[in-house]
């Protein structure tokens, strides 16, 4: 039997070069191109400069404002004190109402007051006898007239006291000094005051005024006349107007502040005792050119001109409190930097930051 065995057949796959013969892929040249792109990148971003905020130079309304602190008062008011220390006994209860001059609103323990007033009217009686008894010794003659002058005078004596003692019975009330409104009531029955407490304050509602200090070094600023405009936390979103009534001719040397009274109209909201920051108009332009405050550094301006900073001398008008006034040395239209800064000089490149697109 005759067998075969047939050969094999064996295929070789052409697959190209083996993996140790392809050539290294070029990372090193890659990073190169990368940190060279990114190394220009960075020189051109530094090269525009830094980032700042610009704002146009605007025309408007200008005002030089004096600030002051102050309460509200009335205009016609009274405090009532104690003159002599003692517990309270009786009040009035009389806070909102209307009183009377001369009406008692409150009262103090006298009864001490009043013993010492018994005791000299019983004294009195007893001068009083020794004095008669005097004057008929002395006309009988068995008397001198140095007796009958002492029992005179030791009786007239006794009438000041009693006087005096039932003058101080008096200041053991609390008279209302006026017609008007209780506007407060302090101390309650059984509380022990002192001289000077303040417990009743008697005034009329209506007219108010602001009691307000401003400081000296301001005062030369204030005129009688002048606007004033109000801001109290009872009243946030609101500006109440005023204006100046009156200024203290004498100012404090402690505190160094004068005086301003700010006169209300009488359909104000503010009500006594409210406390008041108020800005006094002393000097107002229309019509001006005007820059945020903070962009004006010692008299100058930082001006933008193609990305480039220009510093500008610039003479300026009122100052208030988010703006100042451009006399010279800007134009209208002309971006600014807000805030400007002091490490940018002169020519340097920058990039502007506009918070309106609509300015550039």
């Amino acid at each position: 039997m005759d067998m075969r065995v047939a050969p094999t057949e064996t295929t070789e796959t052409a697959t190209g070069p083996a993996a140790d013969d392809r050539p290294p892929f070029p990372w090193k040249l890659l990073m190169a191109v990368l940190l060279a792109a990114s190394l220009a990148a960075i020189a051109w971003w530094m090269s525009r400069g830094p980032v700042i905020s610009v704002v146009r130079v605007t025309r408007g309304g200008a005002a030089e404002i004096v600030y002051a602190t102050g309460a509200v008062e009335p205009e016609t008011w009274s405090r009532s004190t104690p003159l002599v220390r003692g517990r309270i006994i009786e009040r009035c209860r009389c806070e909102g109402k209307s009183v009377k001059k001369g009406d008692v609103l409150a009262r103090l323990d006298d009864k001490e007051a009043l013993a010492t007033l018994n005791d000299l009217r019983a004294l009195e009686e007893f001068q009083r006898r020794e004095f008669e008894r005097q004057s008929q010794l002395l006309a009988r003659g068995v008397a001198t007239s140095q007796a009958y002058q002492r029992a005179e005078s030791d009786l007239a004596r006794i009438h000041a006291q009693i006087a005096a003692q039932a003058q101080r019975l008096e200041y053991f009330k609390l008279l209302a000094p006026m017609d008007g409104t209780v506007l407060k009531e302090d101390g309650e029955v059984g509380d022990m005051v002192d001289p000077g407490t303040i417990l009743y304050r008697v005034g009329l509602e209506k007219p108010l005024w602001v009691v307000a200090d401003v400081n000296e070094e301001d005062i030369p600023r204030v005129q009688v006349g002048q606007k004033a405009l109000l801001r109290t936390d009872a009243f946030a979103n609101q500006v109440l107007p005023g204006f100046v009534k009156q200024i203290t001719p004498a100012g404090d040397p402690v505190s160094k502040t004068f005086r301003v009274r700010i006169g209300l109209p009488e359909d104000t909201p503010l009500r006594v005792g409210m406390s008041v920051e108020a800005n006094i108009v002393s000097r107002e332009k229309q019509d001006v050119l005007l820059v945020p405050a903070n962009a004006v550094v010692n008299n100058s301006l930082l001006t933008i001109e193609n990305d480039r900073a220009r510093l500008h001398k610039v003479e300026t008008g009122i100052r208030g409190t988010g703006f100042v006034e451009i006399v010279a040395g800007a134009s209208e239209g002309e971006l600014v930097a807000s805030p400007a800064t002091t490490n940018i000089k002169d020519g340097s490149r920058v990039q502007p930051l506009l918070a309106d697109p609509d300015v550039r």
